[in-house]
């Protein structure tokens, strides 16, 4: 990662991060918001958000790709890069990568017409840190001083014990309008990177007034504005005509159709019922059958993602780090791939994406390889496993096919019974996920948040971390990220790698492959294009 200045003030930019990522290219910077009713609305599949739509509280697909398409951030990503680009931000400044300073734009206002000021960034970010909030991305928010006093002290099962020290970190001030200030605990050179992450929008008035109210019928400051929202059916929402933003929506507006499998979204996208699919079934990647219906309608690139298999390390039955690694040998990898995949997917020898500065290959080692005969051994040596194995998945993203595999894999070569265990749906399935009640394995992914090696490793594993689904723990880890955090630059890309490599020896989630966007679209949309994030840009997408 092109490291941040440490002597002279550091103003975020383009150039701020480096990243071998080959996505589509093009811009429209055209388009008025578009006029018309829904029906000219671009729909794209979706699934049921887990939680309100509120972005402290949203860190998954569902929820994620309406809540980016409402809310502008302090920083944007380019869309060939995933460079941060200055939003409404001004200036992200600091000396020592700890105290930084943040100027504002003094003409954007949220869709009610109210302006966005610095309290409107500052009081987000003390509500989402705040512990009573429960907010599930508050520890995104860890790196600001005074932290710890807003969330408060947890017994041992999570459960908050007494209120928290204070309301508000000591580490944000407000200096003006447009202008505040941030201390962090620490010094953090990935922090300018990160604010582009939808947890980090700013929040109108309203939404402090009544927040649950607010997740129902919200209130952003993007390109697009709430509609509607039919549970288990579709959200809906309509371009906003004022967005202060340099590009603006060219369509009416976009239709998130909720869908409880993949294999449904395609049949609706090949009879023309649906416009944009955003991951191709194993049905329609069987035989490559994708292009001979699609054509050039297809959109294959890399992107930040990579699927993985969790451990719920807090059932003692998977606690032996022999048996984790025996399973993890046991995954013929490239031959599901290949089988379920049709070859669309790269097997992962980490825990972090190839798109992002600081990936290395091969960083598992020998336990990412498939090795029947060793991994029976492995498991054999680590006492086996008493019972049945089951990898939980949720029935609506397409995973039936390449958990069934995967599970086929592990009994071929340990021995022992391996069968998939579906969920009905996303949201059920990370309910369940969050609150710790998984007895088995289950499947788990990342799509980043930021494009940065730290986005990877931190929000994953490190103790306590909001997505740190199996809830393992090492302190080696945890210095390492700390300590990472702190370095610019090749410097700080080392220590990340030497945290990952701690992985590698605890193995508590298991490398499955890298995520790839293979989508595709109707005839009735033009200028289609996919961010590094997987998400289709709303911005340049056109409807006949």
């Amino acid at each position: 990662m092109r490291g941040l200045r440490k002597t002279a003030p550091v103003v975020i930019g383009a150039s701020v991060i480096a990243l071998t990522l080959a996505a589509c290219g093009g811009s429209s910077d055209s388009g008025s918001g578009g006029s018309g009713g829904s029906d000219s609305y671009v729909t794209v599949n979706g699934s049921e958000p887990q939680s309100p739509l509120i972005p402290a509280q949203t860190q998954e697909t569902g929820g994620g790709n309406v809540i980016d398409s409402m809310f502008t951030g302090l920083v944007t990503y380019n869309q060939e890069t995933a460079a941060p680009e200055n939003a409404v931000a001004t200036a992200i400044e600091s000396t020592d990568q700890q105290n930084w300073t943040i100027t504002i734009r003094d003409d954007w206002t949220f869709q009610d017409g109210t302006p966005v000021t610095a309290s409107s960034f500052v009081d987000a970010w003390n509500w989402a840190a705040y512990g009573p909030n429960a907010a599930l991305n508050s520890y995104f928010f860890e790196p600001i001083e005074g932290f710890a006093e807003v969330q408060g002290e947890f017994d041992e099962e999570g459960n908050p014990v007494g209120k928290p020290k204070a309301k508000e970190m000591t580490g944000l001030k407000v200096v003006s309008d447009t202008e505040f200030t941030v201390k962090l605990s620490r010094p953090n050179s990935q922090f300018p990177v990160m604010v582009g992450y939808s947890g980090f929008a700013p929040m109108p008035e309203v939404f402090f007034e009544d927040p649950e109210a607010f997740g129902k019928n919200p209130v952003g400051n993007g390109p697009f504005q709430f509609e509607s929202w039919d549970p288990k059916v579709s959200i809906k929402l309509k371009a906003w005509p004022d967005y202060p933003g340099a590009q603006k929506p060219s369509i009416a507006g976009v239709d998130f159709k909720i869908y409880q499998d993949l294999d449904a979204a395609w049949a609706d996208l090949q009879a023309g019922n649906l416009d944009v699919l955003d991951t191709i079934p194993d049905s329609g990647l069987a035989g490559g059958q994708y292009k001979s219906v699609l054509g050039d309608r297809v959109v294959e690139q890399p992107a930040g993602i990579i699927q993985t298999i969790s451990f719920p390390i807090y059932d003692k039955k998977f606690e032996n780090v022999e048996l984790r690694k025996a399973i993890s040998m046991a995954i013929d990898r490239q031959t599901i791939i290949n089988n379920v995949f049709n070859g669309t997917r790269e097997v992962a020898t980490g825990w972090v994406s190839p798109v992002v500065n600081g990936y290395k290959a091969g960083v598992c080692g020998e336990y990412c390889n498939f090795d029947a005969a060793k991994a029976k051994e492995m498991f054999d040596a680590a006492g086996g496993f008493d019972g049945k194995l089951t990898l939980a998945y949720n029935a609506d993203g397409g995973h039936k096919g390449w958990v069934d595999a995967t599970c086929v894999s592990i009994s071929n070569a340990l021995g022992v019974e391996c069968v998939g265990k579906p969920t009905a749906d996303f949201a059920t399935f990370r309910t369940e996920v969050v609150n710790k009640e998984m007895t088995g394995m289950f499947r788990t992914g990342w799509q980043m948040d930021y494009p940065s090696i730290e986005n990877f490793l931190v929000p994953l594993y490190k103790t306590g971390a909001s997505a740190n689904d199996g809830d393992w723990s090492n302190k080696k880890f945890d210095d390492l990220m700390d300590e990472a955090s702190a370095k610019a630059g090749q410097e700080g890309i080392d220590l990340f790698q030497q945290g990952e490599a701690v992985l590698a020896e605890d193995m508590p989630v298991i490398p499955m492959w890298y995520g790839a966007v293979v989508a595709g679209y109707s005839d009735t949309v033009s200028n289609v294009q996919f961010t590094p994030f997987s998400r289709v840009n709303l911005l340049t997408i056109e409807k006949s």
